[in-house]
């Protein structure tokens, strides 16, 4: 299974939907700052996270950006971070 390394960022105008994306996410990549998440997802993962974010933000509010970054196994993120250590999300088991 094909997976691809996604940056997620939101700017949500709700502290409780603020909330609800953040629960969200969770489900799906790794947190790195304040409304900030990598992600590493097959095709079906990324539908399934578009739907759960479509369900909780609200049109004209809130804002969602996905930035897909390229294949998983093949993409080497060069960032740079000050402050807390960056690491890219590695492959591990998903429990559905």
């Amino acid at each position: 299974m094909e997976e691809r390394l996604y940056i997620v960022t939101y700017d949500i105008s709700s502290r409780r939907r603020w909330r609800s994306v953040f629960r969200t996410m969770e489900g799906y990549g790794e947190w790195l700052q304040l409304s900030v998440f990598q992600c590493r997802l097959s095709r079906r993962r990324k539908v399934e996270m578009m739907a759960a974010l479509g369900a909780v933000i609200r049109e004209g509010e809130d804002h969602v950006l996905v930035v897909d970054i390229g294949l998983a196994e093949k993409v080497s993120p060069k960032i740079e971070s000050l402050g807390k250590s960056f690491a890219a999300v590695k492959r591990k088991a998903v429990i559905v």
